[in-house]
């Protein structure tokens, strides 16, 4: 079986093959490290179809080697300008007092059923003592849990 698979008919294919599916992965979860060697095995799977019998020197497998070498920097490159160049901003407890947002549900001091959206998110809100109605503009004084206390801007 092993013989079958190490002949230049096959072992093309099966790196290719190989390389293809490390890349499909990765595709489907990115961040699992996989374009690299999928690369790396296409490129070798190629360099087998054009020089097989060259790969079973030692010139072949340091050329080899090189090629991979190269395909994996070329990935890593790609993969690099391809991501996003700043991390997503997040907004937690620790983060939004100070943030600015508007109304969507009126918010009153005694409740927590106002409701303010800030950054896209929507917050359950009560006010510092008045009642501040639906599209007012708001900052954030306070945080407690999922829940904010607001005034009006």
């Amino acid at each position: 079986m092993l013989e079958v698979l190490l002949s230049p008919q096959i072992l093309p294919w099966v790196l290719i093959a190989a390389g293809i599916i490390f890349l499909l992965i990765e595709a489907m979860s990115p961040g699992f490290f996989l374009a690299v060697p999928g690369t790396a095995l296409i490129v070798l799977g190629v360099l087998a179809f054009f020089a097989y019998e060259l790969l079973l020197t030692p010139f072949g497998i340091i050329a080899a080697v090189i090629g991979a070498a190269a395909a994996a920097v070329v990935t890593i490159f790609v993969y690099r300008k391809a991501s996003p160049d700043k991390k997503p901003e997040t907004i937690s407890k620790d983060t939004i007092v100070g943030k600015k947002g508007k109304v969507t549900a009126e918010v009153t001091a005694d409740s927590i059923s106002g409701k303010v959206e800030i950054g896209g998110a929507l917050w359950s809100a009560k006010s510092t003592g008045k009642v501040i109605p639906k599209g007012a503009d708001v900052v954030v004084v306070e945080s407690k849990g999922v829940h904010i206390t607001v005034e009006e801007v």
